[in-house]
């Protein structure tokens, strides 16, 4: 159980794929403010059902057929066939946020690849990809959020004219991505 724990609190703070890993960093620039919640809830779920979907299929019907190397086009689509429904599904579960057109920022989103990628490599068993699957979800939602304020506070405070836009964005995530390494030193092994 504490290992479970110190697994969602580290692919939360400590391996947060945003930050030590650019993976799915398009969606941290391309969302807008008032979809923040909606795309982070949605990155989230699609981040544990497609994790933990793909370690059931790569560990157990992919690598007793010995068709590992198809696991891209397994994941790929897996992760495709999965934004629909559960947009839809979750824009019935919670109707005061709007899930309308984030299909494009979660298909580009190679996070989630990333994290069925990381999940199929992983031997430490189902209940440990659920939890990496989760805190990756979490982290990612986390740093969105943190962005977004971070983006509003620069929109709405003076800047100079060649920093404004892209640039101070960029500044911006790698001073959170420097934040988040003093997470590094909280679980030790």
């Amino acid at each position: 159980m504490t290992e479970l724990l110190l697994t969602l609190i580290s692919a939360a703070l400590i391996n947060n794929l945003v930050l030590q890993w650019p993976l799915g960093v398009d969606p941290l620039l391309g969302s807008e403010q008032r979809q923040v919640h909606a795309l982070g809830i949605a990155t989230a779920s699609l981040m544990l059902i497609v994790g933990t979907l793909g370690y059931a299929l790569y560990h157990w019907l992919l690598l007793p057929l010995e068709l590992t190397a198809l696991r891209l086009f397994v994941f790929l689509p897996l992760s495709v066939l999965l934004i629909a429904p559960l947009l839809k599904w979750l824009s019935r579960s919670l109707p005061k946020l709007t899930f309308e057109g984030l299909w494009p920022l979660l298909l580009g989103n190679a996070g989630i690849l990333g994290l069925t990628l990381l999940n199929a490599q992983n031997e430490k068993g189902f209940l440990h990809a659920i939890t990496l699957s989760l805190g990756s979800g979490l982290g990612f939602w986390l740093v969105l959020s943190l962005f977004n304020d971070l983006s509003q506070r620069t929109r709405d405070n003076d800047v100079p004219l060649p920093f404004r836009g892209l640039p101070i964005q960029l500044i911006g995530a790698g001073l959170i991505a420097v934040a988040f390494l003093g997470f590094s030193g909280l679980i030790k092994t």
